[in-house]
């Protein structure tokens, strides 16, 4: 989902731009209330497993790719803010050091994969996990079923802004039927992948999970060690 330089005019990239540098900063603070010491090396540890997964890229066509996001997974296990920030860092790093999506798409990018994927594969989580049963398996089928949908919906956005500002020479047709084709089908390697890191990181260390919380019993924190006494009756 990389969007390389020249993909988009200059008014959409800077509108993009703008649209991600007030995200990253909003991140900056909410992350405040997300990470601790407990929860930091694992924000850290995501961010890499996010970096690599993103490496595989999948050709759409006309210089875009596809790959997996891990923008839900990020969000479920660290929080959204977080997520935010570290699907930032990813980008960033990607864009500068191994030219995986361009520097004036940079804005573009981070719109679409830390603010849309993050936000709609969060979103939906934490409506299903309202509805579904209060349970590990509940948990995991809504973290699946966010992980599919913040991938398309990110494609989706992508096709919007092409319409708005596209300038390379692909019909619009061709532009949505690619994108839309291929990143359902990523959607779904993304769910699985999701609620298999997910379950994995669940069953060692559940009280790291930032979408478990409601999962946990005051007495289960309690007994933790390491947790202050206002963190176990939360």
């Amino acid at each position: 989902m990389h969007v390389p330089d020249g993909f988009l005019d200059a008014p959409t990239s800077v509108a993009t731009g703008v649209l991600a540098a007030g995200t990253v900063a909003l991140a900056l603070r909410g992350a405040r209330r997300e990470l601790d010491e407990r929860t930091a090396p694992l924000a850290g540890l995501t961010a890499a497993f996010v970096f690599a997964v993103q490496m595989v890229n999948f050709p759409v066509g006309a210089g875009t790719s596809g790959h997996l996001v891990g923008g839900a997974l990020t969000a479920v296990l660290v929080g959204p803010w977080t997520a935010v920030l570290c699907t930032t860092v990813v980008l960033v790093v990607q864009a500068v050091l191994f030219a995986d999506g361009g520097l004036t798409a940079l804005g573009t990018n981070v719109t679409l994969m830390g603010l849309v994927a993050v936000g709609a594969g969060y979103g939906v989580f934490r409506l299903l996990v309202a509805l579904l049963p209060r349970t590990r398996g509940g948990l995991l089928a809504a973290a699946g079923a966010g992980a599919f949908v913040s991938v398309p919906a990110a494609a989706l956005v992508f096709v919007g802004l092409f319409a708005v500002g596209g300038v390379a020479d692909v019909p619009l047709g061709a532009v949505a039927a690619a994108m839309g084709g291929v990143h359902v089908l990523i959607g779904i390697g993304e769910a699985v992948i999701t609620v298999a890191v997910l379950g994995a990181v669940l069953s060692v260390r559940p009280d790291l999970v930032h979408g478990a919380a409601h999962l946990r019993r005051p007495a289960d924190l309690a007994t933790r060690p390491g947790l202050h006494a206002e963190e176990a009756v939360r």
